[in-house]
């Protein structure tokens, strides 16, 4: 996101019931309660686990429960918490930290994917819980970092959970519920499609405690933090970025029954090795913050085959550092000459990665240029005849009201990858008073990998256009949520198959044609 701004989006419509004491204990009884800090098995997982599967048949047949999502979230204080990791392999343990004003209460554990459309499958509950109010968090002055601080509720064990992206699910007796959102991550994703998760940007949004990376708890941008910490509950619901940006991506791309892995942007940094032998890497709605180091490893992967494709918009924007075992995310951004390693270690100053000590703009890797917000414009379809568009029925001109917002990306000549480029879709717009547009774009390298930008951070928003998930979704209608969907199911085939340039026509160089100017 850029500037001093942040982004005011269309939250979910999440009415529901309560549910009573009397009800929730009635649910559990018989069910000791467990005592804080001790370890956690699945004391209610649906028997037939399968430990270390992805997405085989097996995953695929199982039967989703519908009661995943959340029915009444109360006041922040009523029930929270969080991980002590990102994400785990499958069987690793992980601290939970719960806070609630509820004597007791219970965690379910659903796994994201299509399961027949029910969209989760309950893969761990656990015995009842003492409930507690947990220490006040810790403030950092010299960087406004919040830290939570809590003592450790329970370690939870995760044998027999298949990898995937996770919600966590804390249902406390007063019938108020949150997210915890947890990635069961893949040790290796060769032949695979890596879906990657974007826990860093989630904790730069992240307001629990009144501090982001955008605004202080006097909701100014100059008291805002510049290191947040995931030692702390997110707010809202506690997993709404992962909602509204990556949740319908995990649910397509299964339901294609394509081969699947799961990673974190955080992850690929500490070990890009899950990236050898993948056949497409993809990042979901809003991936705006990476390190330099994830960002060497996406290149690398690029320029050995692997295909890429960015399925929003402000992608690879902000570049950040890790700290303290990677629970840390700092950004300095324009207080960057106070970051420490400023300016001896430019590559690792903490600013946009096209600003200065060490500039170097994303679209080498995406395509695509980060321009602005907030906007909210038709998508334009430029190249009907695209492979990604078949099936859609488009013709050139047609256009989709709403689907460009609320950041947006463009083809930017003089700032281009090096490699021929084709603008499929076309979008004008105005944001903040100045007219431009907005571009999906596809390119290849002489790898064969085939790099897919959508340019608008809608786009995954889109997929939900017209199925009442997810609320208004900006006003997005049904034929919308059709078109990129088949769009998407059309890339993630394609993508699924091997290095693009050897199995789709290569792309057109355009920009001349749409921009004047190479």
């Amino acid at each position: 996101m850029d500037g001093n701004t942040e982004h005011l989006e269309d939250e979910a419509d999440s009415p529901g019931t309560a549910l009573s004491r009397r009800r929730f204990l009635g649910a559990v009884a018989g069910a000791g309660a467990c005592a804080a800090g001790t370890a956690l098995s699945g004391c209610d997982a649906p028997a037939g686990g399968d430990p270390g599967a992805s997405t085989g048949p097996s995953e695929r047949s199982r039967h989703g429960d519908p009661d995943w999502r959340l029915r009444a979230t109360g006041r922040p204080e009523d029930v929270v918490g969080y991980t002590d990791k990102s994400s785990v392999l499958p069987g690793e343990g992980f601290g939970l930290y719960v806070s609630t004003t509820s004597p007791v209460f219970r965690v379910s554990a659903y796994r994201v994917g299509w399961y027949g459309g029910a969209q989760a499958r309950l893969v761990w509950r656990s015995e009842t819980m003492d409930g507690r109010v947990q220490a006040a968090s810790h403030l950092l002055s010299a960087t406004r970092t919040v830290r939570a601080g809590w003592e450790r509720t329970a370690e939870v064990r995760t044998e027999g959970w298949p990898e995937g992206a996770y919600l966590l699910r804390l249902d406390a007796s007063s019938g108020h519920q949150r997210y915890v959102p947890l990635i069961v991550r893949s040790a290796t994703a060769r032949g695979r499609t890596l879906l990657i998760h974007a826990p860093a940007t989630w904790q730069a949004y992240n307001l629990w405690g009144g501090y982001s990376l955008y605004e202080g708890d006097d909701g100014s941008y100059g008291m805002r933090a510049l290191a947040v910490s995931f030692a702390r509950p997110y707010d809202s619901d506690g997993a709404e970025k992962f909602l509204v940006h990556e949740r319908a991506v995990v649910v397509l791309a299964e339901r294609l029954g394509i081969p699947l892995a799961y990673t974190t942007g955080v992850d690929i940094h500490r070990d890009p090795a899950v990236l050898r032998g993948v056949v497409s890497a993809v990042t979901l709605g809003h991936d705006e913050y990476w390190t330099p180091q994830q960002r060497q490893s996406m290149t690398r992967a690029r320029d050995a085959g692997t295909n890429l494709a960015f399925l929003g918009a402000n992608t690879c924007f902000r570049r950040i550092r890790l700290e303290e075992g990677d629970r840390t995310v700092v950004c300095y951004k324009t207080d960057h000459r106070h970051d420490p390693l400023y300016p001896r270690h430019g590559a690792l100053v903490t600013t946009d990665f096209r600003q200065a000590p060490e500039p170097d703009p994303e679209s080498s890797l995406t395509g695509v240029l980060y321009e602005g917000y907030p906007v909210n414009a038709p998508y334009v379809v430029h190249n009907a005849d695209h492979w990604l568009f078949a099936g859609t029925g488009v013709k050139r001109g047609d256009s989709f009201t709403h689907l460009v917002g609320v950041e947006y990306d463009r083809v930017t000549p003089g700032s281009l990858p090096d490699a021929p480029i084709e603008i499929v879709a076309h979008s004008p717009l105005v944001c903040n008073g100045r007219r431009s547009h907005s571009d999906s774009a596809y390119y290849t390298m002489p790898s064969g990998a085939g790099v897919f930008a959508s340019g608008t951070m809608r786009w995954v928003e889109g997929l939900m256009a017209g199925t009442g998930e997810n609320g208004r979704n900006h006003g997005m209608d049904a034929r919308t949520g059709a078109f990129v969907t088949r769009t998407t199911e059309n890339l993630l085939r394609a993508f699924a198959e091997g290095p693009a340039a050897g199995t789709r026509p290569a792309p057109r160089d355009n920009v001349r044609e749409v921009y004047g100017s190479a």
